[in-house]
């Protein structure tokens, strides 16, 4: 009788247990949740049913541990079925960890709280810098071959690029003639020469890569200073292309973008133009390369033409005779490349135009000078020979004279009374007279106006001969 009331005793206290176990359960786990400041982990190995080892055992094992580091200060460490509870304090957040890592790696250790604050140490001593300092001692000693290595062979790539650029300069001397051109392809040859010293020296550090990229970032930056500078690259690529054709030298007169002068150098960026009237004229290299040249230097026979108007009533072959003999007799009209003509022109209102073509030598005479004195002696030659040149506005001549029919008085019929024709006056005055003489006082000797403009440049401002891309 009394077996069945125990079973049911049994029974009952195992219902109880469950209860209680069931009811305590959620509150433990509530207690042993991580409160501010603590860590919780896993389970660092499969959970046993029957732990081996004792809570206390464990406690003191992480403990001794944890103070034999010398890492830690006022250490607590608790254990409760397994379950790990670190309190205290450190100095980095790696000891922290590592203290969570050691709690989990101990033997039967279930799972692991880690509530250890992290407080830096201020360290007021020069130990740190120093040992950083060492550290920088010993990488440079490390580094002192790279750098003796580099400080050899940059210079020698610098004096290389300076030689290789000399000889091609040399080797081109005979072959080209603008320096400035010269300097240029030297350059050019020389430049891979330092960049093949600078590249061992990075190739050797090991900072190929660096280089790509440097050279990379150098290229974007030369497109886009290109963008920014670009009228100041288009001149210098214009100066490049007018070295290489070279359509005009120093001291030639020349004409272009409106402007006319005496060349008195050129740059990189401009050529410099003197005036007549002595006035210092820049004109970007761009300009001039797009514009058109006149070089009135280039060669030194230069044809000018003078136009001269003669009356209907005169014979224009003995008109051109006279002229031709001005311009054949004159010193500074020159027969070649071809002799002196003289052409009617048009036939205008009042005269008949002729247009007389002549060459002269533009190197020693003045073509201004020169037309002003053949006009001079084709006029007083015209006048003695009875040519008349009439004003096309103000003055007609009627070669066969003017008739003069009188009227009879009022009532009378009388025949009209004819007169003879009345000669025009006179086309020449007796009383003008030319001189002579090829060149007067006020026209100067005809000769060109460039040895004044060379004077002109000579006392003004000194151009620097290592800037002239014109000089040899």
């Amino acid at each position: 009788m009394l077996r069945p009331r125990t079973a049911l005793l049994e029974t009952a206290l195992v219902l109880c247990g469950l209860l209680v176990a069931l009811c305590i359960g959620p509150a433990s786990a509530q207690d042993s949740a991580p409160g501010s400041g603590a860590d919780t982990a896993g389970p660092a190995q499969s959970v046993a049913v029957e732990p081996t080892a004792q809570d206390d055992k464990i406690a003191n094992r992480i403990a001794r541990i944890m103070r034999a580091t010398g890492w830690f200060t006022t250490v607590e460490v608790a254990v409760e079925d397994g379950v790990v509870f670190i309190d205290g304090d450190t100095t980095t957040a790696e000891a922290r960890l590592w203290a969570g890592d050691l709690a989990r790696k101990t033997q039967d250790v279930v799972a692991v709280v880690n509530r250890l604050s992290v407080t830096p140490n201020v360290d007021w001593s020069f130990r740190p810098a120093l040992l950083e300092v060492g550290a920088l001692v010993r990488s440079g000693i490390t580094l002192l071959p790279l750098i003796v290595f580099a400080i050899v062979v940059i210079p020698l790539a610098f004096y290389a690029a300076i030689l290789v650029a000399k000889l091609v300069e040399w080797a081109l001397s005979r072959r080209i003639e603008s320096p400035f051109l010269r300097r240029v392809l030297a350059r050019t040859a020389a430049i891979p020469v330092f960049l093949i010293g600078l590249y061992l020296v990075l190739q050797v550090a090991g900072l190929t890569r660096l280089a790509v990229s440097l050279l990379g970032g150098a290229g974007v930056i030369g497109i886009i200073v290109g963008f920014a500078f670009r009228d100041i690259a288009e001149n210098f690529l214009a100066s490049l292309l007018l070295s290489i054709r070279r359509p005009f030298r120093r001291g030639d007169y020349i004409v272009v973008s409106g402007h006319e002068g005496l060349v008195q150098s050129m740059d990189t960026r401009s050529t410099l133009l003197l005036s007549l009237e002595g006035n210092h004229i820049q004109i970007p290299n761009a300009a001039i390369f797009k514009s058109t040249i006149v070089n009135y230097s280039s060669a030194p026979a230069r044809r000018e033409v003078v136009d001269v108007g003669i009356g209907f009533d005169v014979s224009i072959a003995a008109a051109q005779e006279i002229i031709l003999g001005v311009l054949t007799a004159h010193d500074a009209v020159i027969n070649d490349p071809e002799e002196p003509l003289v052409l009617v022109d048009s036939l205008g209102s009042a005269t008949v135009n002729l247009r007389a073509y002549f060459w002269l030598d533009g190197r020693t005479h003045a073509p201004p000078k020169v037309k002003s004195a053949l006009l001079r002696l084709i006029k007083k030659a015209l006048m003695e020979g009875g040519i008349s040149m009439p004003d096309e506005a103000r003055e007609i001549i009627f070669p066969q004279g003017v008739p003069i029919i009188s009227m009879p008085d009022s009532g009378a019929s009388a025949p009209p009374i004819k007169h003879g024709p009345v000669s025009a006056a006179p086309a020449v005055s007796p009383a003008v007279v030319e001189p002579e003489a090829q060149s007067t006082a006020s026209e100067g000797d005809l000769g060109n106006d460039t040895d004044s403009l060379e004077r002109q440049a000579a006392i003004s401002e000194p151009v620097d001969p290592a800037d002239d891309l014109l000089n040899r």
